[in-house]
């Protein structure tokens, strides 16, 4: 520590207070952190203090959960209390400027392509071929043909169907969420290939999720388009083919 206060810190924020403070400064400021923030954590040290505008920082006690990682961000809505959505909704409103590394149950990716909007190249609408004749080929039509898997129930093979028929515009013809219009969709549609179905939801979750959509992204109620019975199926073809 003696050495990063007087020396500074490579690339990194951290300069060099070395023509600023003697060495006897140097050490009394040592002395003051270790002892202030590492040993005896005191209540001057924190950030949320009246001092620095934060004179009734107990409001958001709803929040601190989230804030302090003892219940993930991702946590599904359906599985919080009354006062632990409250309290994700207002770390979400207000704590998340700051407090933007939240615990989660899945990373998801670090990182990924966006789509782009304009023509490809050597492309031309009055083309009388395929486009991927004379053009490189959409990265994303890729996602447009399904993966082979056959049913093993009635109840798959109507889920499967009406998979391909509804879900397959956002989710992609293979469940990755990576085909064109899914791109464009923020929050991303899950991406069904990634980890096992059954490891994130019981089948009744999956259930409500369907039926109710999921509150903060494009996910809709499929209980206005879709019956009871049809939705088990997709539910059976989800949980098998997924998994």
């Amino acid at each position: 520590m003696r050495e990063i206060v007087r020396d500074g810190k490579e690339n990194t924020a951290m300069m060099s207070f070395s023509h600023v403070l003697t060495e006897q400064e140097i050490e009394a400021v040592i002395f003051f952190v270790r002892r202030a923030f590492m040993s005896e954590k005191q209540k001057n040290t924190r950030y949320h203090t009246k001092a620095n505008g934060w004179a009734n920082h107990e409001r958001y006690r709803l929040a601190f959960p989230f804030a302090l990682g003892d219940i993930a961000l991702d946590t599904a809505w359906e599985d919080l209390t009354p006062a632990q959505r409250q309290g994700k909704q207002l770390y979400l409103s207000s704590c998340v400027s700051c407090h933007d590394r939240a615990k989660v149950k899945e990373e998801g990716v670090i990182w990924q392509s966006r789509p782009i909007s304009w023509p490809r190249n050597g492309y031309s609408h009055q083309l009388s071929e395929k486009l991927d004749a004379v053009s490189e080929a959409s990265p994303y039509a890729l996602h447009d043909s399904a993966l082979d898997y056959k049913p093993q129930t009635p109840a798959e093979k109507q889920g499967q169907a009406l998979f391909q028929a509804n879900c397959a515009f956002c989710h992609g013809a293979d469940g990755t969420g990576k085909n064109w219009i899914g791109q464009f969709i923020e929050p991303a549609p899950r991406n069904f290939t990634l980890t096992p179905i059954q490891k994130l939801f019981s089948k009744k979750q999956l259930e409500n999720r369907i039926k109710n959509g999921v509150e903060g992204t494009a996910m809709p109620a499929w209980r206005y388009v879709l019956t009871d019975s049809e939705i088990d199926s997709l539910v059976s073809f989800l949980w098998h083919r997924f998994n």
